[in-house]
């Protein structure tokens, strides 16, 4: 586990470069000159920024304002230009003379369905009729047309598509099953790069990624897609391509003031709140050969509020009409707690018992699970959100067949996330730089992601330590009892006796009161004071983190079309470094325990027409290595037939996951728990296994304990699942059996997409908690013997967390499950239909469901609707100048796991809607919508925010826009 950082030095970089420039010396060739003019067929007007390509080759141009072109081709003809606009039918014309001008060019509107070309699926151009899987494509105007408040938001309209939110700036994405709010099962690519958190690898969403002003297109694969993608291509895959500053030129500019919070609940703003957004792009080509383009966006709004009370720790309440010991959802430092039973035997206790006259009472206290005061989450928490971005790019074409680029993109800003527990990201900031070369058969990348959590903190830890601030643990316990035991007496209880519930209820409320004295309430100075500090002192002594991680990769693939003619084949490899740098705050990754990880790949596709060009049948096979894990293959075949515009496709396909750095390294006190890593070497620093049991056995123990029993009874301790193993972590794998249908019906006019998937997942990675007694237990020993009497020191200490650093008795940690093969299947539905008169309708049904059951302590995380549909409405040209698009969205209810909190999710109804008015003179389009507009309130995920209603107006402004 060394530091990597020497092979990226800047010599790094001027390798890579002289490596792509000695592929690409530009060849004195003669030239052929095109000139000429591009209108709309039915109105002849002018075509403003219309792509012409040379076929076969990256170089092209665009029309200008007057819909005219010029292009100087090095290469003599004969050649092929072909013309292409978002919303308009593709043209080819033959150019046999060296010299052309005047030529006229009418490109047709297109309201063909099924037209769409995408790369995703395959690695290679091909129609998404015919792709081998299924697949979901959002193209300029989808974008533009969007009835969602971002084309981000929008994606959850796709078929198969499963989105969460932690934030109103943070959306997850996921297909088929085992969704989280750091989903490390799905793969996110910007622009080739992926998009993932060096440090904890799930996909951060659109937080540095681009505008939808320069948003090209968005392909979504659902499923396995290892064979091409590598490792965590496994529940699917999502492609963002941005604009191309040789294709898209000129100014655009995009703002929109919005609002939330309508109708705030309690513990939420009691007004609605204002949101911004806005963006600017700026593109510009220079002889055709260099090209740039920036952009800037700024987006900022009230967070969704976490309101949530729920009691998480409901089996310890016993029967009392409230929890002493309650550790509610959304608020934070009532995760520490203890039984205070265990005071009995504490020496300090009885002398100060004794001294208050209250000696007799030491067997009145009861055996119950106490909590600490906690804090909202509001008062801890900045829901402050904010989101800027800035992304640049510099490309040269070396030839006309080569072309050369470098691209920056930065974000940065205030969200919430969660994870083990809700993390406030302040003034984080990510910054992902590449270099590529691209020719029309084969690309080389590199690239590098580097993330710094800036101001970040855990919001649960803060809690935590603003409670020990002014008050420790110790001495907060102390009071309690003694106030307890106090209150009993007053209300004239028999010493030794525990008294009627409704004395405990009493009791327990007079000693809170009296332990809660001196405590800093949220807004006072010394509250403020306290969590300004604690959030300003790394962790562990404080709640800050201090992660500087990145990820390094360099990868290529070639395609031999030019070589080979009887069969379509490439070839591609990959190596990638992450470089671990949280400095002790995340990672075990303190001085002197640099942590690296290393992981390389490679892979071969080859795919082939049989019976009259009807079949494709395509093959894949991947290699992938890390070097904590074994090698791993990853096959995959697949065929598809045509007849006619119609496309029946079945395919086999394998895929694996990494465990993620967080699995293989983290090593993170997380109040409740630790969170420890799954290599042998983490089990072994805290002995886990060492008088361990399952926490889920510990929790039956405890519910037992609240309803009554003594806890050194057999009865109870007989509850007890020793721990003394758990499988060695793996990377886990899927095969999975697809079988779909696309073809257009009803004179083209009705498209239909449907797929059934079978997923069989062998070495399922899970994670599962433990909690240690200070000694041996033994489960089921009678109070009588001399093992029931060591249960009667050790049993009771596991009814309450250790959360003391370097002090826990709680684990969690990561393994899989190697006893049985976990299944999932689902099918998806999906069609859209033209109408006449521009007016088009959708809509897609989606089944997920989960098919082995899971073993008590052990987290699937399928976390999944098992129905879902939705159901799309517009026209874009309800007029000349107006168009509208409604939405509409529904989840069944379902069942929410994570480390942070296990509940149901209620089903969601919601509507999306906006009506757009096109300012032609002015090149600008103003949009009226809102997201769920009928402001139902929902969550996405047990332990989220809860979500409202956003109303906006925006203007956007196209120099280029027709």
């Amino acid at each position: 586990m060394k530091n990597v950082t020497m092979y990226f030095r800047p010599g790094f970089w001027s390798l890579i470069l002289g490596f792509f420039i000695s592929f690409s010396q530009l060849n004195a060739q003669s030239t052929t000159s095109i000139s000429g003019k591009v209108t709309e067929s039915e109105t002849n007007e002018a075509l403003i920024g219309v792509n012409i390509l040379v076929k076969g080759k990256v170089i092209g141009t665009i029309t200008d304002l007057n819909g005219d072109f010029n292009l100087t081709i090095n290469q003599p003809p004969p050649l092929t230009l072909v013309f292409s606009m978002i919303g308009f039918a593709s043209q080819e014309i033959q150019i046999t003379e060296n010299e052309v001008t005047g030529l006229q060019v009418e490109l047709e509107e297109q309201t063909m369905l099924g037209q769409e070309v995408v790369v995703s699926a395959s690695r290679v151009e091909e129609s998404i009729l015919q792709s081998p899987v299924t697949i979901e494509k959002m193209d300029i105007l989808d974008i533009r047309e969007t009835a969602s408040d971002t084309y981000y938001k929008a994606i959850a309209n796709l078929k198969g598509v499963d989105v969460t939110s932690t934030s109103i700036n943070f959306q997850i994405l996921n297909a088929r099953g085992f969704n989280s709010t750091g989903n490390t099962r799905f793969v996110q690519l910007t622009d080739g790069m992926d998009t993932q958190a060096p440090a904890l690898n799930f996909p951060i969403g659109n937080l540095n990624g681009p505008s939808e002003l320069d948003v090209e297109s968005v392909e979504f694969i659902p499923g396995a897609a290892s064979a091409l993608y590598g490792p965590n291509a496994f529940n699917g895959i999502l492609l963002i391509n941005s604009k191309s500053p040789f294709e898209y030129q000129g100014l655009s500019a995009f703002y929109k003031q919005g609002i939330n919070h309508i109708g705030g609940r309690a513990g939420e703003p009691a007004s609605p709140q204002p949101m911004f957004e806005g963006s600017i792009r700026y593109a510009k080509t220079f002889n055709n050969k260099w090209a740039f383009k920036i952009s800037a966006s700024f987006m900022e709004a009230e967070d969704w509020y976490g309101t949530d009370q729920t009691d998480l720790n409901q089996g310890a309440q016993g029967d009392l009409p409230f929890n002493p010991g309650e550790n509610r959802v959304h608020v934070f430092g009532d995760e520490v707690a203890n039984n205070i039973g265990l005071l009995r035997n504490v020496g300090a206790i009885q002398q100060q018992a004794n001294a208050l006259g209250l000696g007799g009472y030491i067997g009145s206290i009861p055996d119950q699970v106490v909590s600490r005061t906690g804090y909202d989450e509001r008062d801890l928490v900045d829901y402050g959100a904010k989101n800027y971005k800035v992304s640049g790019a510099l490309h040269f074409r070396v030839n006309d067949k080569a072309e050369l680029s470098y691209t920056l993109n930065y974000g940065s800003g205030t969200s919430v996330y969660t994870g083990a527990q809700r993390y406030s990201l302040n003034n984080f900031n990510i910054t992902q730089h590449k270099l590529e070369l691209t020719t029309d058969s084969y690309f080389v990348r590199a690239y590098t992601t580097r993330e710094d959590s800036g101001d970040s903190y855990i919001a649960d830890l803060t809690g935590v330590n603003i409670n020990d601030q002014w008050k420790g643990n110790a001495q907060w316990f102390g009071e309690y009892t003694l106030n307890y035991i106090g209150a009993l007496a007053l209300q004239q209880v028999a010493p030794g006796s525990m008294g009627t519930a409704s004395q405990q209820t009493e009791a327990h409320r007079f000693a809170r009161n009296q332990a809660d004295q001196g405590r800093f309430l949220p807004g006072s100075d010394e509250f403020e004071n306290a969590e300004r500090n604690i959030r300003a002192d790394f962790i562990p002594q404080g709640s800050l983190f201090n992660d500087r991680s990145r990820m390094y990769m360099t990868e290529g693939q070639y395609n031999f079309k030019n070589e080979i003619d009887f069969m379509d084949l490439q070839v591609g490899a990959s190596y990638r470094v992450y470089d671990l740098r949280s400095n002790g705050t995340i990672f075990a990754d303190v001085e002197g325990n640099d942590i690296s990880v290393t992981e390389f790949g490679g892979y071969a596709q080859g795919s082939k027409r049989v019976l009259q060009e009807k079949l494709k049948i395509t093959a894949s096979v991947r290699y992938d290595k890390n070097e904590n894990f074994d090698g791993q293959f990853s096959p995959r075949i697949s065929g598809v037939f045509t007849e006619g515009n119609s496309n029946f496709r079945l395919s086999y396909q394998t895929g694996f996951r990494m465990p993620s750095t967080q699995a293989q390294h983290i090593d993170l006190n997380v109040v409740s728990a630790r969170l420890i890593a799954g290599l042998p070497y983490y089990r072994e620093k805290y002995n886990v296994f060492e008088n361990a049991f399952s926490l889920a056995s510990v929790q039956e123990y405890t519910e037992a304990v609240a309803a009554g029993a003594s806890p050194v009874a057999a009865s109870a301790t007989n509850l007890l699942e020793q721990v003394t193993d758990l499988p060695a972590l793996r990377p886990e794998k899927v095969n999975s059996i697809e079988v779909g249908y696309k073809g257009l019906l009803a004179d083209n006019r009705l498209l239909i997409d449907l797929a059934y998937y079978y997923n069989s997942y062998n070495d399922f990675i899970s994670q599962t908690a433990i909690r240690k007694a200070p000694g041996p237990v033994y489960p089921g020993a009678s109070p009588a013997t001399d093992q029931g009497a060591i249960n009667a020191i050790n049993a009771p200490t596991l009814l309450t967390p250790v959360t003391i650093p370097g002090q826990e008795n709680t684990f969690q940690t990561y393994t899989n499950i190697v006893d049985r093969e976990v299944e999932a299947h689902g099918a998806v539905i999906g069609l859209t239909y033209n109408l006449p008169n521009n007016y088009s309708i959708g809509g897609n049904y989606n089944f997920n469901r989960m098919i082995t059951a899971f073993e008590e302590g052990f987290l699937s995380e399928f976390n999944t609707p098992e129905h879902k549909y939705n159901i799309t409405f517009g026209n874009r040209k309800l007029t000349e100048n107006l168009g509208f698009n409604v939405a509409y969205r529904y989840q069944t209810a379902f069942r929410w796991e994570s480390s942070f909190a296990q509940g149901d999710v209620p089903e969601v109804h919601n509507v999306d809607a906006q009506v757009s008015y096109k300012l032609k003179q002015l090149k600008s389009v103003v949009k009226l919508g809102g997201s769920n507009v009928f402001n139902n309130r929902y969550f996405l995920n047990f332990g989220g925010p809860t979500i409202g209603a956003i109303y906006y107006l925006s203007i956007t402004f196209d120099e280029l826009l027709n």
